[in-house]
Parts: structure tokens; sequence; C-alpha cells
């Protein structure tokens, strides 16, 4: 089966239970002026839900390690950060590249 067929069901499952009953914006065009692209469009609509995909959720990760790297007091505390943002870091990494495979792009 392919995936375009199972995200189909999906969203006809969600329909007919009333998951997107009373969404916010129903009815109305997207607003496609600040980006675009398919995955900004998506990732808005998923994080509107409350469901935000694992690489949205690794930068938001990234971003607040980053501050913690910044706002570190000594060095084995700052040390200690860097080797968890690095590691956040390649998390995100191997998300991004999974999903440009997976779609191609």
């Amino acid at each position: 089966m392919k995936f375009s067929d199972m995200a189909e069901r999906q969203i006809l499952k969600a329909q007919a239970e009333g998951q997107f009953d009373n969404l916010k914006g129903a009815g109305k065009p997207l607003d496609v002026d600040s980006d675009g692209s398919a995955d900004a469009i998506g990732f808005r609509i998923m994080a509107e839900a409350g469901a935000l995909p694992r690489e949205i959720q690794l930068r938001k990760a990234v971003e607040e390690q980053t501050r913690l790297v910044q706002a570190a007091p000594d060095d084995a505390s700052r040390k200690s950060a860097m080797k968890k943002l690095i590691d956040l870091q390649l998390r995100l990494d191997i998300e991004q590249e999974a999903r440009r495979r997976f779609y191609g792009s």
C-alpha cells in the first residue's frame, strides 16, 4: 500500500470521527503568505492540532540547549551542556535527512 493511500485512510478516519470539526480556520483557505512550502504548511497545521513532528520537537530542543550552553556559568557545565547540544543536533540532522530522502527533495 502506498503512503498516500495510508495517509488518505487516516484522514478519512479522523474526519469520520469528527476530529476535524471546529478546528481553527475550518473552511477557510490556507494562509500561504508566510512560507508557502508544503512542509511549512503541514508543520503549522500539525502544531495547531497539538501534534508536532519529531523534527520540530528536536529543533525546539536544540534552541533551548543552545541557550543553556550560552548561559552556562563554568567550563564543566558548559562542556556537559555542549555534549547534549551536539547529540540533539545530530538527532535533528538525522530526522531532516530521513525526511528529505523519504520525500525525495
